[in-house]
């Protein structure tokens, strides 16, 4: 491999990870190009599938302590009891390698990059209402999405990905036989879950045990079966937002900022477009040392298929690895209390409707 090419795979991590600031569209395709693999999809060998009756492959598990388990300080006294309800959270984009078109499960570094971001500040959001598992999959390489039609490298290795998500719930629905349960995750965790959702739940009878699905940070609508939760306390249902700035949408927004997107507001979760003041937000939770809940970080309004936000209260969210307009990475952050609340909303709403017991199997 050229030197040249080694320094741009160094650059695009940088970028992509949100160590530097991302200013100019061309960056990104620039990223995306040095991500992606030297050989086509069909010119590799696949990673070695995951065993999820292994626990190796789960980043998350109620059997075992993981950094889904994590509970803000500001939290430490919280005693909401957990109730008899599982979540089934399907993680982000974390392989940033141009290695394989799909993660080798046994890459620790990515492994690590999913269990200290995603799972202690996205995934934890879940653990005050219910027991979370989180498979680890042969996740598509970032660059997959610059190309992501079925028949080229990219749609092939996202099709790969999903296979797993497919079974790693498949294995869930077996370890959880009659259990409500939640399907929650973000950016290619919510992809996978939306034509989960469609092929696996919506129209079978596994859609009576939904409490709600949160498919965040993608390009979702109702074309899965799913309706679009329009108030808090609603269930078997839909939750969706992609937040950016206000003005010009470029970046991600090819997917992330089609007008017909599910927009469910996070500071009312209603589908309005009433926006909404800092005051109704219960904290969100950036992705630093100190990992403190900040109360009010940002506003929030639905428009167009986005989650428009006008003003960040914090220095804490200063990384823009999509451009600076579009917060992607910042979904779950700058509403994280407001989140672990609401799924504890719906929760209590479902386990009441259906005379449910509330105790932990």
């Amino acid at each position: 491999m050229g030197k040249w090419k080694i320094t741009g795979i160094s650059l695009a991590v940088l970028i992509i990870a949100g160590v530097i600031f991302v200013n100019s569209p061309w960056l990104i395709a620039a990223a995306l190009y040095f991500l992606q693999p030297s050989e086509s999809f069909a010119n590799t060998v696949p990673p070695t599938a995951p065993n999820y009756n292994d626990t190796a492959y789960w980043a998350s598990l109620p059997s075992k302590e993981d950094a889904a388990d994590f509970l803000p300080a500001e939290l430490s006294s919280d005693q909401h009891a957990k109730r008899d309800v599982a979540v089934f959270f399907v993680h982000p984009t974390t392989y940033l390698s141009n290695a394989t078109w799909n993660q080798p499960l046994d890459h620790e570094t990515t492994n690590q990059r999913t269990d200290n971001w995603v799972m202690r500040f996205q995934a934890s959001a879940y653990n005050g209402c219910c027991d979370i598992y989180a498979p680890r999959y042969r996740q598509a390489t970032l660059s997959s999405f610059g190309s992501a039609e079925p028949e080229s490298s990219g749609g092939q290795a996202l099709g790969l990905a999903y296979s797993d998500v497919r079974n790693a719930f498949q294995h869930f629905l077996r370890l959880n036989p009659r259990r409500p349960f939640v399907l929650a995750g973000h950016s290619q965790g919510s992809h996978h879950l939306d034509r989960l959702i469609e092929e696996e739940v919506t129209g079978t009878p596994l859609e009576d045990r939904l409490v709600a699905a949160y498919p965040i940070g993608f390009a979702v609508d109702t074309s899965n079966g799913l309706p679009t939760c329009e108030h808090a306390t609603q269930t078997r249902c839909q939750v969706s937002w992609n937040t950016m700035a206000g003005g010009s949408c470029e970046g991600a927004c090819e997917i992330l900022g089609k007008s017909n997107n599910v927009c469910v507001n996070p500071l009312t979760w209603s589908t309005d477009e009433k926006h909404v003041t800092h005051e109704a937000n219960l904290g969100g939770i950036a992705t630093a040392p100190d990992s403190r809940i900040e109360p009010g970080v940002a506003d929030a309004q639905c428009r167009d298929g986005q989650l428009i936000v006008t003003e960040i209260r914090s220095p804490n969210y200063g990384a823009r690895p999509f451009r600076k307009s579009n917060y992607h990475i910042y979904d779950y952050a700058f509403y994280y209390m407001n989140i672990r609340q609401n799924v504890q909303d719906r929760v209590g709403a479902f386990i009441s409707a259906g005379e449910l017991s509330s105790s932990v199997n």
